[in-house]
């Protein structure tokens, strides 16, 4: 592969925002690696996708992250298959409600794990091709790592961690690789397919939120994925800052 070949690792890359984060990237002459867990059909379709509008740029490669050997695997065969990695995009991401009087152990794992676990030990893994390619991490964060949402205290407590895991490795690995974070708002409702009636959002909910919003509407994920290539392709004098795109939420939580 030619010396200028890009390549971005995007985790969680099947659907929703990861996905929208993936064509970006790949229409900014990217190639891609989409990381999927149990969305194995979507990823291998959005591949199918990517390399129908440029040959052999797109592949799809299934890990569990709270598993370290998977996790491990991952990092290898993503870094080999062009023989090189760009950008880490650690997108993957657990939500979900945990009252303070009834969350698990399994939650605390499942929850600390996608969102703070997996993207530490996976910058640590692809650190010395991110360093070879003096490239970038992006680490999505969230609004509510610095001002918790209720009965989501697990996650909350994650977020926080990935943004000082943002701010930490942006020193650490300075000044070869760059690492930022996005701390999305209300740009997609959460996905409530498999979830109890009483545990989804209602338009009720939905409408208090944008309300607070003072551009009040909900963003796209497309507002990610261009932030995302700001601070990749025109931020490179900016280190360890974490983006909201939010609307201006953040201003009144």
């Amino acid at each position: 592969m030619p010396n200028n070949t890009k390549v971005a690792l995007v985790t969680g890359a099947a659907k929703r925002i990861g996905a929208e984060v993936a064509r970006h990237l790949h229409a900014a002459n990217f190639n891609l690696v989409i990381h999927y867990h149990h969305s194995e059909t979507d990823a291998r379709s959005l591949a199918s996708e990517l390399n129908a509008v440029r040959a052999n740029s797109a592949i799809a490669i299934g890990a569990d992250l709270n598993n370290h050997a998977q996790l491990q695997a991952l990092a290898k065969e993503a870094s080999a298959q062009w023989d090189c990695l760009t950008l880490l995009v650690n997108n993957a991401s657990s939500f979900y409600p945990t009252p303070f009087d009834k969350a698990s152990l399994e939650d605390w794992d499942n929850l600390i794990g996608s969102n703070l676990k997996a993207p530490y030990f996976l910058a640590q893994a692809l650190a010395p091709q991110l360093t070879a390619a003096a490239g970038c991490i992006i680490n999505i964060a969230d609004i509510y790592a610095e001002k918790p949402l209720r009965n989501h205290t697990i996650y909350s407590i994650a977020k926080a961690g990935n943004l000082m895991l943002t701010k930490s490795l942006a020193q650490e690995l300075a000044p070869r690789v760059r690492v930022n974070g996005i701390a999305p708002g209300a740009i997609l409702w959460p996905d409530d397919s498999h979830k109890k009636p009483e545990d989804k959002l209602s338009d009720e909910d939905k409408e208090k939120m944008l309300c607070k919003i003072p551009l009040q509407q909900r963003g796209q994920a497309q507002d990610i994925a261009k932030a995302i290539l700001f601070l990749v392709n025109d931020a490179p004098y900016v280190t360890g800052q974490i983006l909201a795109v939010d609307g201006g939420r953040s201003l009144t939580i």
